[in-house]
């Protein structure tokens, strides 16, 4: 079961780089878990601005630049992919929305049929995602800001690119100043994580 977990955040000292690389460290150690890659965007210098040249790409459906096909074939040999990011004003960081905006683009992620109808393309691909939140759970439910993140990115990408869902774990509260809180907080998203994985 291949696997690809991306992480978005420029702190290597951060506590969403501690998870992704407990997720790695598990995975690796677990029967069955032929291959996992971490690639921390930031420290790799992806560059998420969309530009002239991606707007090319999505209008013809291919013709993708070096970086952005790089990516896909990343992409291309993982069966699930991990997302471990901070949550950004109720979002996912602009790293990671810019590397959305140009690696699932149409001709990879999706295309169009020949009566314009959608062809979704990301059918093997099992996405997993683990915001990593500064506020509590209570503040996220009364504001919404969880159902709007889901909807963004569980309905918005998830689903339009015809991919499948795996788990959604949020860890809260990551700010606190109650450790064995956070750490429990993290081993339940490590392990939400890994039970479907191998699920």
């Amino acid at each position: 079961m291949p696997t690809l977990i991306v992480t978005t955040h420029p702190d290597s000292d951060s506590l969403t780089h501690h998870l992704a690389q407990r997720l790695a460290q598990e995975l690796r150690s677990t029967a069955g878990s032929t291959s996992v890659e971490v690639a921390d965007l930031a420290a790799e210098g992806f560059d998420p601005r969309y530009t002239l040249s991606d707007r090319h790409t999505y209008r013809v459906g291919g013709d993708f630049t070096p970086d952005v096909a790089a990516e896909q074939e990343r992409l291309d040999r993982a069966t699930d992919l991990v997302l471990v990011f901070p949550v950004y004003w109720w979002s996912a960081p602009a790293l990671l929305k810019g590397w959305f905006d140009r690696v699932f683009v149409n001709g990879w992620a999706f295309g169009l049929d020949a009566d314009g109808g959608i062809v979704r393309k990301l059918d093997r691909l099992r996405v997993h995602l683990v915001p990593i939140a500064g506020d509590d759970a209570g503040v996220y439910d009364r504001h919404g800001y969880e159902r709007a993140m889901r909807t963004q990115l569980e309905h918005g990408i998830v689903d339009f690119c015809g991919a499948r869902r795996g788990v959604t774990t949020f860890v809260h509260d990551s700010e606190g100043e109650d450790a064995d809180a956070r750490t429990r907080a993290v081993e339940a998203a490590v392990d939400a994580v890994i039970g479907a994985i191998r699920a």
